[in-house]
């Protein structure tokens, strides 16, 4: 079983669609991933089928994935999910309603995470679509403020709805899992660069994955070599991994292929742990997450008689604390009415109390 990152091919895939890109709607629609699947290793790095059955556990989170017959979804089919997120993070932003079932073309999946859209580029996408509603995970994870403990797929179900006259498939209808639309309802989620579904090593897109979530917008972030290959999910030998990161940090070096990140690798002997670095290149925008938060000014008090008329019988202080933690922990933006942001957000958090 072999990591692509093993392959010494450019580290980037050709950019497909500089040009139809922004001419799609869809496009309007930023990458957005899930912050679950970015902190934890779900997705196989490997580029052959993947039967093992993964166990993780750190820092009190357990989880287990248990593939189908055709393997461990991989990160490239992750591509689905975060298009499907993005999708769904649009309308809301939009002021829409966000449901579990989408209805997506699949010209403009294919097209927006730079995948090709000829025959071959179908097939996969259909070997993706079985991948992900094949397999299993079991975890205490938690998300939009639910802990999850049963098995869950990452998709529910998916069909074809309408094909073309060449037998290629143009509609598809997607059921999410809990799990993926309850993230989204709470905003459980990042923007990545668009620069990622350039990237060819799963490697290098699973570290990537990890540097947005732990760097953010912090000048630096770094983790033990250990760290990061239990982090990233790798079947690979410590030694090996070792050889890989090493490549990723040399290409980095010559050609900045990583988005938004540097990467180093520091090796410290006499018993030491290696670490491996990542800095930021300063291509994220800076009042977001934490710093946004921290221009978000104190309520009126009239502010917490509505709050409460939203959600009879709880804590609206306690419903604050949640939501400025939320604000610090995404990628929102500081809200320009922040009375009405916070009665906006008791209102999405009790509606989807009723739904539990």
């Amino acid at each position: 079983m072999k990591d692509e990152s093993s392959i010494t091919r450019n580290p980037l895939l050709p950019e497909r669609y500089s040009d139809d890109l922004f001419i799609c709607d869809i496009t309007d629609a930023i990458p957005k991933d899930d912050m679950g699947s970015m902190e934890h290793p779900i997705f196989s790095l490997s580029t052959k089928p993947d039967t093992r059955i993964r166990e993780y556990n750190h820092n009190d989170i357990n989880i287990t994935v248990t593939p189908s017959s055709s393997g461990l979804a991989t990160i490239h089919d992750k591509d689905i999910l975060i298009y499907c997120i993005s999708q769904l993070i649009a309308k809301l932003n939009d002021g829409q309603e966000a449901k579990r079932a989408l209805h997506l073309t699949a010209h403009d999946l294919l097209v927006t995470t730079n995948r090709t859209t000829d025959g071959r580029g179908y097939e996969q996408l259909i070997a993706a679509f079985d991948r992900l509603s094949g397999t299993r995970i079991k975890t205490n994870l938690k998300a939009g403020g639910e802990e999850i403990t049963e098995g869950f797929g990452l998709i529910d179900s998916w069909r074809v709805v309408r094909q073309t006259k060449s037998g290629r498939m143009s509609e598809i209808r997607v059921n999410l899992s809990d799990w993926i639309f309850n993230a989204v309802h709470a905003r459980e989620v990042l923007t990545l660069s668009r620069e990622y579904f350039r990237l060819r090593r799963p490697l290098d897109r699973r570290m990537y994955e990890l540097a947005r979530k732990h760097c953010g917008r912090k000048t630096e972030w770094k983790i033990s070599l250990d760290l990061l290959r239990k982090k990233c999910g790798s079947g690979s030998t410590s030694k090996e991994f070792k050889r890989l990161v090493k490549k990723v940090v040399q290409d980095d070096a010559a050609n900045s292929h990583f988005p938004d990140y540097r990467v180093r690798l520091l090796e410290r002997g006499n018993g030491e742990e290696d670490q491996v670095v990542f800095q930021s290149r300063g291509s994220i925008p800076a009042i977001a997450g934490k710093e946004a938060a921290a221009f978000i000014p104190e309520l009126d008090p009239d502010t917490y008689h509505d709050a409460r008329l939203e959600c009879p019988g709880w804590d609206v202080r306690e419903l604050e604390k949640q939501w400025r933690d939320w604000l610090a922990m995404s990628d929102a933006q500081p809200p320009r009415n922040v009375n009405a942001a916070f009665i906006g957000f008791c209102r999405k958090w009790n509606a989807r109390r009723g739904l539990s």
